[in-house]
């Protein structure tokens, strides 16, 4: 029987197949262990899934584990433990901050400041197509699993291996210090969640951002699916985002001013009854994370630079069903709405072209995963 999965013990990263009785009995999917001795050794910490599945998680509150007391959460959601950091083999190429203690982005932080927004040549175009069409399988995959009962950090686990198996690396990982390969954002969370033992609850909303590091170039993008039955009012919420993002994608071309594509997003979404979160902005990529232009997605916005054939950068609009205003949890990412309505979002790389642009992250079908599952729910 082949391996279906990596040792979850810490510092294992051996193929497994053997699978926590227990889990499976709550229908917890994910763990894997490559023999008893794993498994007892992982005990300690692995039954902590357990005792949340017994209890009634239906209003996504966890029933034990609350690390911040005293910090009153906007919504419903609460944060679940964590498993260990997942590790990337020394084979597979990474980025400056990958094992800096601090994960701080040097390459990154020297370029801040001059605003000189980067054309890339053939060779670096080539780059970015690859490493955008790795990230695009990568989500794919994500996409995949993303369903009722399963838990974010699986989720997790899968991107870390489908990075590793297309000799990638998880960007994210370790950025700035965040402990895991991907950022999963369900219902109020606006984006940079943190992937965790919190199962998905029928109706919920899941983002899940990918960004994958290949051979000197990241390629970034995400999506937001459904979980089970999602409210009506839910899947219009998804639509409107999507919907804005293809509107702001529909103007890049050369000439074109960046400040531009926050007036067509908010426009499509205040006309929905949406507002549009104002902290969080796309970003030019290439061989650094993040980097010039910064791209708001609000109207009135100062962004600087006009496109030019061979930028390349993101979109990824941020979509609140109530106000646009957005604090952060005590954990320093998960950034969440402040009044605690749900928020969707979508991000694409484009590349600019001399006519217009290329979309390096769509999928192949060139429909996003949502209108699919909207389909099955008629």
């Amino acid at each position: 029987m082949a391996a279906v999965g990596l040792c979850e013990t810490p510092g294992c990263n051996s193929n497994a197949q053997l699978q926590c009785p227990t889990c499976i009995k709550f229908g917890i999917q994910g763990s894997y262990f490559c023999s008893q001795d794993c498994f007892k050794k992982s005990w300690k910490t692995h039954k902590i899934i357990h005792s949340l599945a017994k209890g009634d998680n239906s209003d996504g509150t966890n029933g034990e584990y609350n690390p911040w007391p005293s910090y009153a959460y906007t919504g419903k959601l609460r944060p679940y433990p964590q498993s260990a950091k997942r590790e990337v083999p020394p084979h597979i190429g990474r980025p400056d901050y990958a094992d800096h203690p601090t994960g701080f982005p040097a390459s990154e932080n020297a370029a801040k400041g001059s605003g000189q927004i980067k054309v890339l040549d053939d060779e670096e175009i080539e780059g970015m197509r690859v490493a955008c069409r790795l990230g695009r399988e990568v989500l794919d995959e994500a996409a995949k699993a993303c369903g009722v009962g399963v838990t974010t950090d699986e989720i997790d686990r899968i991107v870390h291996e489908a990075c590793i198996e297309k000799e990638c690396y998880p960007s994210p990982l370790n950025y700035h210090n965040f402990p895991k390969s991907c950022c999963t954002s369900v219902n109020e969370v606006i984006c940079h969640g943190i992937p965790d033992m919190r199962p998905l609850q029928d109706g919920d909303l899941c983002n899940v951002d990918i960004t994958v590091y290949h051979r000197g170039f990241h390629g970034d993008l995400n999506e937001t699916f459904f979980v089970g039955n999602v409210p009506e009012t839910s899947q219009k919420l998804v639509q409107v985002t999507y919907e804005c993002l293809q509107k702001a994608i529909e103007i890049v071309k050369p000439g074109e001013k960046y400040r531009e594509i926050g007036n067509v997003i908010q426009k499509h979404a205040q006309a929905n009854g949406f507002s549009v979160v104002r902290s969080y902005c796309g970003h030019g990529i290439h061989r650094l994370f993040h980097t010039a232009p910064n791209v708001p997605h609000y109207a009135k916005n100062k962004a600087v630079g006009v496109m030019k054939p061979g930028h390349c950068f993101t979109i990824e609009p941020m979509i609140n069903e109530g106000g646009w205003r957005d604090e952060q949890w005590p954990d320093h990412w998960t950034a969440v709405s402040a009044d605690g309505t749900r928020s969707a979002q979508f991000e694409q790389t484009l590349l600019v072209t001399e006519t217009g642009c290329d979309i390096l992250t769509q999928r192949a079908t060139g429909r996003p995963w949502f209108l699919d599952q909207m389909e099955k729910l008629k």
